[in-house]
């Protein structure tokens, strides 16, 4: 482009491509023209469903350009009201990159990467609409569909900033621009000023802008139309972007403050310190999308600038929770909308989001549901405008049903619903991906742990699966057939789109994804074969139909061929065609079938399966028919090759099935096929799945099902096979054993009812199929199939014994016992249907009643269940009522049902049946224009005066029980008639169902929202309830549903993301003392080997009992024992257990002799139920640990240590307080696992002070900072231990073990005369003890969670205590020589509402502050006790508070760390009434913040709080310095789980990768923090440093969970390569010794050898496929002595106790196998994975392999490369989980699962254990020089010097 004076001051974009003739642009789909009445002129029209399908596209193809360099891009556009836009610019960078920059409507959050940034539009609405009032309370546009009132826009964008800031890149030019419906457009351009739509041209003279400054006014041909004495924005809307002001996100955009006038500035910046009225101001300075490591300090006087760590080759991508759940009250939505990504990113932490909790993945518009206007789906997924609950701006925030959701799917027992005929293995084969009526399911199928992919409302009928399965298509059935494209790893929807079809039938992905085949019905049922273009898909989103065809042809199965894109195959009713897509059309033709015409072929394959490397030629076709012929077509020719046929068995050969061949006779029907390159799987009628060779000579393997095989698959390793029955079986063939697994069996009919027993959790269902069958809750196993010829319709268990009973349609009663599996009882008293079945809750007697109006009571208590009344028509007819229609109290006096008509419930003697109440439920609601029934009732369990009654109308009434009068009523409970409901145990929730939702209320009703609803049944629910342990939901429909309820749930507070936090959710709280083995079996949802034993519900403890128990604890522990513990380092007295001078292993010199026999027995304690953490992120849990302490660890003398501890890396995140810093005396201290470091702020150079096992919670120190202590739980679990540390000597002085929990506040009083400890949520004990003896002075025990405590800075006498039932007013009352604590609890004001006091600190004398987990900060009068003031300081919970003289610091779980002058509260005199600041007069100043990276737990602060240090979750130690609004990271360390260290090879410096994607490089030996490279939401699994030691060429290599490996430069601090040699987790990776290629493991089994030169892969070996790669070692080692050539040596070892050893010569690329190594093992019958295979070359002579891991003996294997065999074993105490060899001193470092390293002297077998870990050992690593060495447990990193053994 020679000149771009041209394009000065503007270019009109659609004349200078003069739009209108369509020569330079394009446009596809609905574009008119028409005239709008606002701008009255012509305006473009852009309509369509979906956006992608309707665009206008300047200019016409993607090979030209605009060229326009105008820096700002103006669009002149209205979004059309209740639909979705799109719009895409493509712009060039210097660089030449060209980035995609896309703005939308239905883009719910901002995502990017190197190429394209999604911006979510906010629509404004009209000025006084009712929609802007809406949007002004939520403080932001409206996400969605465009509000009816939307008006026409001018929107800006500043490309050059955009690009520049989101992708550091420098904009050069604008290539095109695609306009996607919905939406008007008049006119769009470009240019270089900053103009001003609502400024004249002589408003602008006035105001001094012209275009030499870079302003000026709209030009005329673009400006709106405003008529005289109207200002432009009443009209109109102007959106800039970025926006001018500091309160909007930059991850959106939307509409700004109004101002006219136009500014220079180019980015955002932050206003002046001022005082603020702080009712609402602090959350509107909220700023988004600043997710970097270091802080954002925010000044007033400057831009901010993000400095310090990069983060490079950032990857964006999120996660989906894979449910539906609406809070109904508010009726708000979030909606999932076609070709996009349903997710949206608000910055509030979702207690405070105002979007009502809805996460609803269904299309609103499309609004697919079968059911109508009336149906829950269209209910939940209706658009925008309807009528909302709008909250004026004075309202109060307001409570809803928390934890929000309450419920989280965690288990469905079912599989089909439309189809049995799909279910997918993954690539890995590790997985399986079915259909589950109208839920995709995702098992894996070694845990049974299921993913689920959500958003259809009708039964999917059809899957697919693209090659690398990346992408999932599903269909669903019904009269508009829909499909949905999925991300199968993310699990979110890509793209969804009509066929205009019904009875969608099959679907087929081509190999690379990019073509999609579907075959439905059109309107007129003639065959509809659609190809739809995918691929653009996972970019943007887009699917266009590339050919359609309409044919009379019947089409059965249609798949595309893996080898071509372009062709398919599908066979049906007397035809097998052979179709190919060109030019846009879509041609068959029929394969010849001569005689065969008339046969019915069921299902095609290809020979190689997905094999797209295979010529045409070669392409063989395999078809299936009913009659049981196969047919071996070739492709090529079209011709038939031979046709086999599947006959019964001869009656001779009954016997030997496997001499069945193919003959003439009637056969056998062939349901499916499939193929692979070894031999051919069949399914057929009769219930075998067959594994033929290709010739079909003979079946070499079967397996004989309980119904015909649908559906037959190999897997991609031809290892497994995958059959699945009609009648609902899943399953998978392992053909290298022979064994066959059972993965899922189901109904194949609606289930009716359930029961479960909470004992033995197992659940009993009765189906519409005939059958009742007993499940195992946790495995999913069913364990019992029972079959009728009658009905069965209800079904209970026995409350304790394994007994149930099942009743029928025919009214005949059944009684089994399932350990005899005997029938107990047969009663048929009943003439109808049995439409209720109970047992009373102490398992006396039993209750049933029929649709005839009969009622039956029987003695349980018995054997036979003698019957002992019969009672005709007392309850009402019919079989609505069913399965639950009876309810018993939870004291088993009274019984209740609906009857004898339906407007009456009756209440009786449950032991008599004799009727004590009737109400009539019809009068009840006197102004009903219709008499109202019953329809179920329950009683509530705590509360038998309540009985709950579901009404016709659609109510839930709380009656008496003993008055019969109306207590209560909820209305609308349901848009349809609440078919069940249930309450907690606890009174507290109550559960009901109507139609296909699930909704969970609070019982009491006392909230603004009252309710949340869970949607996901696709056909009505029959009964709902709770698991008898509280911890979970039932609901049984169309499947079984098996929900965790978070409520409950301690674990469901931690991370739900994470797999172990899901199964945990679900374990029994409760077991027998002696199955402690066994409850870690049940936890983990695995299998178990045997059948469990019988264990006790979880006691639910009244008042008075807990009382009585707690005061019985206090009794039996008023003198504490000290415990010393086990394995301790070091201690105050190491003489006190006296160990030898050295301890040795035995080491065997080339002899074979048994292993050291060592065994060892947990004792698990049986807990009865625990108590609920509270809400709120400041109390402390420890992370959870499977690893257990080595009690036999010999530890070394004092002096004789062959390694010393040398430095910790890295801060604990999860403690809470525990960082504390005396500048006065220069103290800093912190923890890291169970390690206290005392570390000198100017040299870096540490202390450790080691006497805890377990990880420290929180720390104190003295005022004169002589003295810290420290607290930790205590091992095994014994009680908490307190460490008193004296400085000086870094000695231990005195150890307290009180508390039972954890302690969770330490605290010193001002002249530290007094220490108090307190304890945690499960044992919330305040002690108080002396701080120069320590002993306990005095204890309170308090009714609820105690979060945090302070002493008075004055008045050493006053303590302070928050928690979750306020706050505790402690005086120090002195009784002569003993001291008592008198303790007065004052409630939280009401004005904050019900809200944790999470934290605590002193102003003066008088003034307390407290912080609420809502982010409020009351003031407090400490002599009234009372509260005067509040004020929301933050928009989450507050943690941490600190007040130094008249400035407060608060600080946040939304990462925010702000400081607050308070000098305003001097002068202010207590009130009797708590005011607001805003209400006061008085005000207080936000003087500076700042966002860190992470939720703020500690922080010290120097007495003017000008500087101080902060700790935050993610292991980060900050330096704050508010006077030069400075922020310096001290301690950096990994927030999760650290997968491998390792030095670089001159050790100066070493890197570490860890589970959150991050590879961090530190210098040595100063251990600071360099470089960070960031990969989001892939985890690192390995790195390694390249062979060059010189700075300029260091490299660091890294392997990540997606198969990819990275290539980072030291010297640029940049990525300089990514490679994709795996398609699955890289396990292990290692440069060549001499650097020339990489070497890396999968998880898969595959090693590649990559170029780190240009990223080639130059070979794969697959000798280790199948098992994981878990060690891979380079050497430089001249072959020749091993008799091949080669400079090099490599090994890798993989998980099946395998290792390889190869000579290579990369430069000639040799690679050859040296030696091969087997060890053998016993079958691993443990609870977790087996310990890891793992070897390495010795490194004084690397002809020896050492080698370790599960085998017959726990073991050191030393084997030579030259003799060939082991020569040494050096025997092991514990598993290994890693070990390494030391370059120097034959030293061996062994890491174990016991916390323990063992040092080893592999010549001796001397040995030393070291025991500073709090955790299991996951990597060790030497230094290449062995001076020095790593050790790693979870995210704790140790730094050893070595000294030698």
């Amino acid at each position: 482009m020679a000149s771009k004076g041209w394009q000065h001051p503007y270019v009109n974009i659609f004349k200078h491509v003069r739009v209108e003739d369509w020569r330079r642009s394009a446009k596809e789909g609905d574009v008119s023209t028409y005239t709008d009445k606002t701008l009255k002129c012509s305006v473009f029209r852009i309509r369509g469903p979906v956006p992608a399908n309707s665009h206008i596209l300047v200019p016409k193809t993607i090979n030209q350009s605009l060229g326009l360099s105008g820096r700002y891009f103006y669009l002149l556009f209205r979004p059309t009201p209740g639909k979705y836009f799109v719009v895409h610019l493509d712009v060039a960078a210097e660089e030449g990159q060209v980035v995609r920059i896309s703005f939308s409507n239905m883009f719910k959050e901002f995502k990017s990467t190197a190429t394209w940034l999604q911006f979510p539009f906010l629509c404004g609405a009209a000025k006084d609409s009712i929609y802007e009032s809406t949007s002004k309370s939520a403080r932001h546009g409206f996400v969605g569909a465009a509000p009816t009132s939307v008006r026409w826009t001018c929107l800006m964008l500043d490309l050059q900033y955009t690009l520049s800031v989101y992708l550091s890149r420098c904009f050069s030019h604008m290539k095109s621009i695609k306009l996607c419906a919905n939406m008007a457009v008049k006119n769009m351009f470009t240019s270089d000023l900053l103009l001003d739509p609502g400024v004249s041209f002589s408003e602008a003279k006035l105001m001094g802008l012209a275009s030499s400054h870079g302003t000026g006014a709209m030009p005329r041909d673009m400006s709106f139309p405003v008529p005289r004495g109207v200002s432009w924005h009443d009209l109109y809307d102007y959106i800039r972007f970025p926006s001018e002001g500091t309160k909007l996100p930059f991850d959106s955009i939307q509409k700004g403050s109004p101002s006219g006038c136009v500014t220079s500035q180019r980015s955002p910046m932050r206003e002046v310190s001022r005082c603020v009225n702080l009712s609402k101001p602090v959350r509107d300075r909220v700023s988004l999308i600043q997710q970097i490591t270091s802080p954002k300090s925010l000044p007033r006087d400057q831009t901010p600038v993000v400095t310090n760590i990069p983060k490079l080759d950032v990857v964006s991508s999120f996660e989906t929770v894979g449910w539906l759940c609406q809070d109904d009250d508010h009726q708000q939505q979030q909606e999932e909308l076609p070709c996009f990504s349903p997710y949206r990113l608000t910055s509030r932490t979702p207690c405070d989001t105002d979007d009502g909790g809805v996460h609803v993945f269904v299309h609103p518009e499309d609004a697919f549901s079968k059911h109508g206007e009336e149906s829950e789906e269209e209910f939940a997924c209706s658009s925008f405008p309807h009528p909302l609950h709008l909250s004026s701006s004075k309202e109060t925030k307001q409570q809803k049903l928390l934890p929000d959701p309450i419920l989280r799917l965690n288990r469905i027992i079912g599989f089909g619903g439309a189809t049995t005929k799909y279910a997918l293995w993954t690539k890995s084969g590790d997985a399986v991906v079915y259909p589950c009526h109208a839920i995709i399911v995702s098992m894996k199928i070694s845990s049974k742990q299921q993913r689920f992919f959500i958003g259809h409302t009708d039964k999917v009928s059809a899957l697919a699966f693209d090659g690398n399965t990346t992408l999932l298509a599903s269909a669903q059935t019904g009269s508009h057939g829909v499909v949905r494209v999925w991300n199968y790893k993310r699990g979110n929807c890509l793209a969804i789109f009509r066929i205009h079809a019904h009875s969608l039938s099959s679907l087929s992905f081509s190999y690379s994804g990019s073509i999609l085949c579907g075959v439905g019905k059109d309107s007129h049922n003639k065959t509809m074969v659609v190809v739809w273009n995918t691929l653009n898909v996972t970019k943007c989103g887009e699917v266009t139909i590339l050919a359609k065809a309409h044919t009379d042809v019947d089409i059965h199965t249609m798949k595309v061929a893996s080898f071509d894109d372009t062709r398919m195959v599908s066979c049906g009713r007397d035809n097998i065609r052979l179709w190919r897509i060109r030019n846009g059309t879509l041609r068959s033709c029929p394969v010849n079938l001569g005689e065969y015409h008339s046969l019915d072929f069921t299902d095609v394959a290809f020979e190689e399966g997905n094999a797209p490397t295979q010529h045409l030629e070669d392409q063989m076709l395999f078809a299936s028919s009913r009659s049981g012929h196969i047919f071996e077509v070739d492709y090529s020719r079209v011709l038939i090759r031979n046709v086999r046929r599947l006959l019964p068995a001869q009656q001779q050969h009954a016997e030997r099935r496997e001499k069945w061949t193919f003959n003439t006779g009637p056969g056998i029907a062939i349901n499916s096929i499939s193929v692979c390159s070894s031999f051919c799987a069949t399914g057929s009628e009769d219930g075998f799945l067959r594994l033929w060779p290709l010739d079909f000579s003979a079946i070499f393997l079967e397996a004989e099902h309980e119904g015909p095989v649908s559906l037959v698959s190999v897997s991609s390793d031809n290892l497994q096979v995958l059959a699945a029955t009609s009648t609902g079986n899943l399953g998978f063939l392992d053909v290298s054993s022979r064994g066959y697994n059972t993965l899922m069996r189901s109904h194949i009919d609606t289930v009716l009812g359930f029961s479960v027993d909470g004992i033995r959790r197992h659940l009993t269902t009765a189906s519409s199929d005939g059958t009742v069958r007993i499940w195992n809750m946790d495995s999913m196993h069913q364990l019992y199939d029972f079959v009728s010829e009658d009905s069965p319709c209800s079904v209970a268990f026995h409350p304790s014994e394994q007994v149930f009973s099942c009743g029928s349609s025919s009214g005949i009663i059944r009684v089994f016992d399932i350990s005899s599996a005997k029938l107990l009882a047969e009663h048929k008293q009943h003439r109808g249907e049995v439409v209720g079945l109970a047992f009373s809750p102490d398992g006396e007697f039993m209750y049933s009643a029929d649709s005839q109006g009969s009622l039956a009571l029987y003695n349980s208590s018995e054997e036979d269940h003698n019957m002992i009344r019969v009672v005709c028509n007392v309850v009402a007819r019919g079989p609505e009522r069913a399965p639950d229609a009876l309810t018993v109290s939870s004291d088993s006096r009274c019984l209740a049902f609906v009857g004898p008509s339906e407007y009456i419930v009756t209440i009786a003697d449950a032991r008599s049946l004799d009727e004590l109440l009737h109400v009539d439920v019809s009068i009840l609601d006197i102004e009903s224009p219709r008499l109202d029934s019953a329809l179920k009732v329950c009683f509530s369990p705590s509360s038998t005066e309540h009985l709950l009654v579901a009404t016709s109308a659609n109510k839930v009434l709380w009656v008496s029980t003993k008055t019969g009068r109306l207590l209560r009523e909820v209305s609308k409970v349901h848009k349809h008639q609440c078919s069940s409901l249930a309450v907690s145990e606890d009174n507290r929730f109550l559960l009901t169902a109507g139609h296909n939702a699930v909704k969970v209320w609070d019982y009491n009703m006392q909230l603004d929202i009252n309710s949340q609803m869970f949607i996901g049944h696709s056909q009505p629910i029959c009964q709902v309830s709770f698991t008898p342990d509280q911890m979970g939901v039932v609901s049984v429909g169309d499947a079984i549903f098996l929900w965790d309820f978070l409520a409950h749930s301690i674990n469901s507070l931690t991370d739900s993301r994470s797999p172990h936090s899901l199964s945990s959710n679900s374990t029994p709280k409760s077991v027998e003392p002696d199955a402690g083995v066994r409850g870690v079996q049940l936890s983990n949802g695995m299998p178990r080997q045997k059948a469990p034993l019988p264990s006790s519900p979880p006691p639910q403890l009244d008042a008075s009992t807990t009382y009585q128990i707690n005061q019985g604890a206090l009794f039996c522990d008023e003198s504490p024992a000290i415990t010393t513990v086990p394995g301790q380092a070091t201690g105050s007295d190491p003489s006190s257990d006296p160990r030898p001078a050295a301890s040795f292993l035995k080491v065997t010199e080339l002899v074979n002799t048994s292993p050291l026999n060592s065994s060892h027995i947990d004792n698990i304690e049986s807990k009865g139920k625990t108590a609920v953490r509270p809400d709120c992120y400041s109390h402390f849990i420890p992370r959870f640990k499977t690893s257990t302490i080595d009690q036999a660890a010999v530890a070394p003398q004092p002096g004789e240590e062959g390694i010393k501890l040398k430095a910790v890396i890295g801060y604990n995140g999860n403690g809470r307080g525990n960082m504390v810093w005396s500048p006065d005396q220069g103290l800093f201290a912190y923890t890291c696992g169970c390690v206290l470091v005392v570390e000198h702020l100017q040299t870096g150079c540490q202390r450790h002070l080691q006497g805890h096992s377990e990880e420290i919670s929180c720390l104190a120190i003295t005022n004169d900072a002589q003295t810290i202590a420290s607290a930790a739980g205590g091992s095994k679990g014994s009680r908490s231990l307190i460490c008193i540390w004296d400085i000086h000597s870094g000695t231990c002085r005195n150890t307290i073990s009180y508390h039972r929990g954890m302690v969770q506040s330490l605290a010193f009083s001002r002249d530290d005369r007094f220490f108090l400890s307190v304890g945690d949520f499960s044992d919330p004990e305040v002690a108080l003890w002396s701080s120069k003896t320590f002993q306990m002075l005095s204890s309170v025990n308090v009714s609820g969670p105690i979060h945090d405590a302070a002493f008075s800075p004055s008045a050493a006498s006053q303590i302070a205590c928050v928690g979750s039932q306020g706050i505790y007013f402690c005086l120090i009352h002195n009784r002569g020589l003993e001291e008592d604590l008198k303790v007065q609890r004052v409630k939280a004001p009401a004005d904050v509402g019900d809200v944790e006091l999470t934290a605590v600190c002193y102003h003066s004398d008088s003034f307390l502050f407290t912080a609420t987990n809502r982010g409020h900060v009351c003031v407090w009068d400490v002599n009234t006790q009372c509260c005067f003031m509040t004020w929301e300081a933050d928009e989450g919970e507050i943690g941490v508070l600190l007040c130094r003289g008249n400035r407060l610091l608060t600080g946040s779980n939304t990462r925010w760390l702000r400081l607050w002058g308070v000098e305003a509260l001097q002068g202010m005199q207590p009130r009797e009434r708590v005011y607001n600041v805003e209400d006061s007069g008085t005000t207080v100043v936000l003087e500076q913040e700042v966002m860190l990276d992470g939720t703020t737990v500690s922080a010290a602060f120097d007495n003017t709080m000008d500087m101080g240090i902060v700790g935050t979750t993610a292991g980060t130690l900050w330096y704050i310095n508010w006077s030069d609004n400075s922020s310096i990271r001290l301690v950096s360390g990994h927030k999760t789980k650290v997968n491998d260290v390792v030095f670089s090879s001159d050790e100066n410096h070493f890197a570490t990768c860890s589970e959150d994607g991050s590879v961090r490089v530190w210098s040595a030996p100063s251990n600071e923090l360099v470089v960070q490279f960031q990969v989001l939401n892939q985890a690192c699994g390995c790195v390694c440093w390249s062979p060059s030691s010189s700075k300029d060429s260091a490299c660091v290599a890294a392997g990540y969970g997606d198969g990819t490996l990275r290539i980072f430069r030291l010297a640029s601090s940049e990525m300089e390569m990514k490679l994709h040699p795996h398609h699955v987790a890289v396990t292990a990776i290692q440069y060549s010794a001499s650097g020339h290629v990489i070497l890396s493991g999968g998880k898969n089994g595959l090693v590649a050898v990559s170029s780190p030169v240009n990223g080639a892969t130059i070979r794969v070996i697959r000798d280790h496929k199948g098992a994981q790669i878990t060690t891979i070692q380079c050497v430089n080692e001249k072959c020749k002595n091993f008799g091949l050539d080669g400079a090099e040596m490599w090994l890798a070892a993989s998980a099946d106790r395998r290792v390889s050893v190869w000579a290579v010569n990369w430069l000639n690329d040799k690679c050859d196998l040296l030696d091969w190594l087997t060890f053998p093992a016993p079958a691993y019958n443990g609870d977790d994975s087996p310990p890891p295979c793992l070897a390495a070359f010795c490194p004084a002579d690397t002809g020896l392999v050492v080698y370790t891991g599960y085998g017959v003996e726990k073991e050191l294997s030393f084997y030579s490369l030259s003799k060939k065999q082991i020569v040494k074993k050096i025997a092991l105490p514990h598993w290994a989980t890693c070990f390494d060899l030391c370059a120097k001193s034959q030293l061996i470092a062994v890491g174990s699962k016991e916390r323990g390293l063992k040092l080893i002297k592999s010549s001796s077998g001397r040995f030393q254990d070291f025991l500073q870990h709090s955790d299991s050992l996951q990597t060790c690593h030497f230094s290449p020089s062995g001076a020095l060495v790593f050790t790693v447990a979870y995210n704790e990193i140790l730094l050893w010097e070595v000294r030698g053994l």
